[in-house]
């Protein structure tokens, strides 16, 4: 018989990911094959990706390994989003052994991350995440500007955009040649009640419910210019729910950190065939 994969199905409003354990399935087993099967919402399980997590190092130095497969099987560098599902399945899976705080290892680097509350059936938690670099002078498509932000991974901001989002768009983005890699591209309004309404349009996923670098790259990109205050909490209204950015530090040091819910959906085990 086959062998049965279990996993357990996380969100992060609405951005939602199947989480594997590295003791169930190596990294090299969850080929991008795989992940796009998984992920398929109506011949797999479904999810915008797929977090394998590597728990080696938990015990000994408070750190777990994240690696991410996006649902068309690429490997993004970072998942604001991914990072507090992580830390929700490692809390509520009894791997945290009592602590609030972990640091969650990314091919973007180090995350570190703490449980700060809960309501509602989710987590709520905050994670520092890092710095996000903003190229001085924006980039051009269609007489719009666009800002680029790397937050570990690439971002192009649009302030102001009149209209719904559309796919002409996203592309005349996706096709600036300082995007060699790919881009999520978010598309960016003022909220009457303070900071911004974003929609994002993500590498490897589409439309997604919610995108946390994304907000992340947002309001770094928008205290750089002037829109939005340091170092203070600034709302980001997405399609699945409120996230919490704070961007502290100078121009050429900007600091980013993410507040936000993580729920557990379901868990199941799925059998390979």
């Amino acid at each position: 018989m086959a062998p049965a994969l279990n996993f357990a199905k996380y969100e992060g409003l609405g951005n939602d990911f199947l989480v594997i354990d590295a003791a169930v399935m190596g990294f090299e087993a969850l080929t991008p094959a795989l992940a796009q099967r998984l992920c398929d919402r109506h011949r797999g399980v479904g999810g915008d990706g797929v977090l394998w997590v590597d728990r080696a190092r938990l015990d000994t130095e408070g750190r777990a390994v994240m690696l991410i497969r996006n649902a068309d099987g690429s490997r993004p560098e970072m998942c604001g989003n991914g990072v507090r599902c992580v830390v929700a399945w490692l809390r509520d899976a009894g791997h945290l052994a009592g602590r609030d705080a972990v640091v969650i290892e990314s091919d973007a680097g180090p995350r570190p991350a703490r449980v700060v509350g809960a309501g509602d059936g989710a987590w709520l938690i905050e994670v520092e995440m890092g710095q996000a670099r903003v190229q001085a002078q924006p980039a051009a498509v269609d007489g719009a500007a666009v800002e680029v932000v790397d937050l570990g991974n690439p971002h192009g901001v649009l302030f102001d955009a009149a209209g719904e989002p559309e796919g002409a768009r996203v592309r005349a983005v996706e096709g600036l040649a300082v995007f060699p890699n790919g881009v999520n591209v978010e598309f960016v309004t003022p909220r009457a009640e303070g900071g911004f309404r974003v929609r994002v349009h993500e590498r490897g996923v589409g439309w997604t419910q919610a995108c946390g670098t994304g907000a992340c790259a947002v309001v770094a990109a928008a205290v750089l210019r002037g829109r939005a205050p340091r170092g203070e909490r600034v709302p980001v209204a997405l399609d699945g729910g409120l996230l919490f950015i704070e961007v502290n530090g100078d121009s050429a040091d900007l600091r980013v950190k993410m507040t936000g819910p993580a729920r557990r959906a379901f868990v199941g085990s799925l059998v390979l065939e």
